[in-house]
């Protein structure tokens, strides 16, 4: 009973914190519309460009570590936070990170479990590798797998994680 007791303290406390947060948010320029073909075309516009990133990983780890979120929907994330995480404060941070239309996290925090972010190192081939992954994601029809953090989402909330996850990222890196 205390353990119930103590959990459910840490999840509305959690949740509290979440909501504070919210105004913490960037609330800089945002793409207009949250869409899986805007993100297509904003990776579009990038083929041929050179880039940087101003801090933290390259463009190509930026790419892979996406594209691995993109294809773990799918096939299942190595590991999962626990499931009173995944049932109390992860939908709780997607719900914030929805109605704010921007995401934020840790820009350099892999995904648990996942494999290194090395391949492919070439940022052309990291890019299509992406924009495989975000073609994968909008042509699949099956049962998605719940995410490490959020839990159980639908197609179109995922695709808002995935879009928003990938202007999160987006943000540290230029066109050099």
């Amino acid at each position: 009973m205390r353990r119930r007791t103590l959990l459910k303290g840490a999840a509305l406390g959690g949740a509290a914190a979440l909501g504070a947060g919210f105004w913490a948010l960037p609330a800089g320029p945002r793409p207009a519309v949250v869409s899986l073909e805007g993100a297509r075309q904003v990776l579009a516009d990038l083929q041929g460009k050179t880039l940087q990133s101003i801090r933290g990983w390259s463009p190509s780890e930026v790419f892979n570590h996406c594209a691995q979120s993109i294809d773990y929907s799918i096939d299942g994330y190595p590991e999962l936070k626990p499931a009173w995480f995944r049932h109390s404060l992860g939908p709780a941070a997607f719900a914030v990170f929805s109605a704010r239309g921007a995401m934020r996290h840790p820009l350099d925090e892999a995904i648990p479990g996942a494999a290194a972010l090395i391949e492919p190192a070439d940022q052309a081939l990291a890019l299509q590798r992406l924009q495989v992954a975000f073609e994968r994601f909008a042509d699949y029809q099956g049962a998605l797998q719940p995410h490490f953090a959020y839990g159980a989402l639908e197609h179109g909330e995922y695709a808002e994680a995935h879009v928003l996850h990938l202007y999160n990222h987006l943000s540290l890196i230029r066109i050099a």
